[in-house]
């Protein structure tokens, strides 16, 4: 697995919590991605007394919901794409950014494919932990998935409107 960001691999300076472990034991006292259950067995007071950058990952079934009393709190949201024909982690990530205004990481872990990335990065994603042979393959060799023309704007930042006569249409800036 290897971590892209910003168009180019990078180091990963999150660790998973294991099981039955509490942020800040152990070995790994660093940035801490734990799951929704770990994160709210915290409870209130346990969530804030940290002060070292904190993630959540959310599986599939699990719901943004859980942690918006606390988004102000959290560095990272790590989104699961169980697979491939799974999208729900795309309509969570704009929730994050668009509805919620999220500023942190929104990173895409588990079944992150190549065809997906720029879809992945208009939706709000800005990291993506990669396992998948063909698309580390790509990026290593320097390919960028290329779109121009969208029906709408995006939360990656870099479109503008493709024409002012048709609202529904955008473009890629770069």
């Amino acid at each position: 697995m290897r971590l892209y960001k910003d168009g180019a691999f990078v180091d990963d300076p999150w660790h998973s919590l294991p099981e039955g472990e509490q942020p800040g034991q152990g070995p790994n006292t660093g940035p801490t991605v734990m799951s929704l259950k770990q994160w709210s067995a915290l409870g209130a007071e346990g969530r804030r007394g940290s002060n070292a950058p904190v993630g959540v990952k959310l599986d599939a079934g699990e719901m943004v919901d859980a942690i918006l009393p606390d988004l102000d709190r959290l560095s990272l949201v790590a989104l699961s794409f169980p697979k491939f024909g799974d999208g729900r982690a795309f309509s969570k990530a704009s929730i994050l950014r668009g509805q919620h205004g999220f500023k942190g990481e929104i990173r895409a872990v588990g079944d992150v494919l190549w065809d997906q990335l720029q879809l992945m990065r208009r939706c709000g994603f800005d990291a993506f932990l990669i396992e998948d042979g063909p698309t580390l393959r790509a990026l290593e060799g320097g390919k960028a998935p290329v779109m121009t023309d969208f029906y709408q704007p995006g939360h990656g930042g870099s479109e503008q409107p493709a024409d002012p006569r048709r609202p529904w249409a955008w473009r890629s800036a770069g």
